[in-house]
């Protein structure tokens, strides 16, 4: 379970969490069943149930998706997304951490901020025109008020640790059905607009395009390295599993194939012996979202992509993201149909 005031995200299901890289690249899907749409189309918006419990109907997508034409099984969509979104602390923090929640924050953060500034100077202040007290105070809450909703909102445009990465899983199987997913949410008309997007995107040409560069930098590796593990190491994924899981996970990674490598990079195990642990206990395990060195280029890029994937999304369809300048607008360097960053070239202004 997710604990909001640590930023750290506790993923608890009875079966792991999907964290495998099934190739290095994506694997090759069949188009005759995927409809023709261009990257960064959103296919389909599904506005959440409820604005104080926050929940989307899955069935409804499934039929709005099969309607346009993509076939795709419930373990790769409907149980997934009930696993990184269907639990009571991610309600929670949806809720919180809402565009319209810090909408109907700005007013009492203001009369709070004004109360306190006032009591402040007036306790160590004798103004003989108490209207000049009243406008300086206001004006000095206006500012601090503003300068917390600004803070507030540019760490909304960075990587969601509670959402957006419990997203990697669902986003590494959608992706092979050309769909990313992603929660975005904003104020229109005073009203809040939390909606779950389903975009298209073909992922080949962002890993073709972002293992080049990774390959570029190949002779930099070391300063290359050095800059992931500065921008990306507070991005720390903390699972709780049980013991007989463990044990059953310690077998199964023993007979992965070479080709298959864990998207998330084994940290830390936090655990007791197994001769002091009491039956049925849980242990927790912390995965990093750095890259590992010893990783192919191809492989780094392809995590990279999955990492970012729904924050991406998010920030695409909240027109958050910013137009490319010194980037050409051609098809060879942008692969979104939009004027804005497409996602390789997102990451490499975020992160290389």
């Amino acid at each position: 379970m997710i604990e909001d005031k640590i930023g750290v995200c506790h993923v608890m299901e009875e079966n792991r969490v999907d964290v495998q890289i099934r190739q290095t690249k994506a694997e090759p899907q069949p188009t005759n069943n995927v409809p023709k749409c261009s990257n960064g189309q959103c296919v389909v918006a599904m506005p959440s149930c409820s604005i104080l419990k926050p929940s989307f109907d899955l069935s409804l997508c499934r039929a709005k998706l099969e309607a346009d034409g993509f076939q795709i099984p419930i373990q790769d969509m409907e149980a997934p997304l009930k696993t990184a979104l269907d639990v009571p602390s991610v309600r929670r923090y949806l809720v919180f951490n809402s565009a319209l929640f810090r909408f109907a924050m700005a007013p009492v953060l203001y009369v709070v901020v004004w109360c306190g500034v006032f009591s402040t100077l007036h306790l160590y202040l004798s103004v003989s025109d108490y209207w000049v007290l009243c406008l300086s105070v206001s004006l000095v809450s206006i500012f601090l008020t503003t300068a917390i909703i600004l803070v507030l909102q540019y760490s909304n445009k960075e990587i969601n640790m509670n959402i957006d990465v419990r997203l990697i899983q669902v986003n590494e199987r959608l992706v092979r059905h050309k769909l990313l997913v992603a929660v975005a949410d904003w104020v229109q008309s005073c009203t809040g607009n939390m909606q779950l997007y389903f975009v298209f995107w073909d992922m080949s040409c962002c890993l073709r395009a972002l293992t080049e560069t990774l390959e570029q930098q190949g002779f930099v590796e070391n300063d290359t390295q050095n800059k992931l593990k500065r921008k990306l190491s507070h991005l720390v994924l903390v699972t709780e599993d049980a013991t007989v899981d463990a044990e059953v996970g310690g077998s199964d990674e023993d007979q992965d194939s070479s080709e298959q490598r864990p998207l998330l990079r084994h940290e830390v195990t936090e655990c007791s012996t197994s001769s002091n642990r009491p039956e049925g206990a849980n242990f927790t395990t912390n995965y990093s979202l750095i890259p590992d060195a010893s990783l192919p280029a191809e492989a780094k890029a392809y995590q990279l992509l999955m990492t970012y994937s729904a924050t991406y999304v998010r920030l695409l369809l909240s027109e958050s993201l910013s137009r490319p300048s010194h980037y050409p607008l051609g098809p060879q360097r942008n692969h979104c149909s939009s004027d804005h960053l497409c996602l390789c070239q997102y990451i490499k202004k975020k992160i290389l």
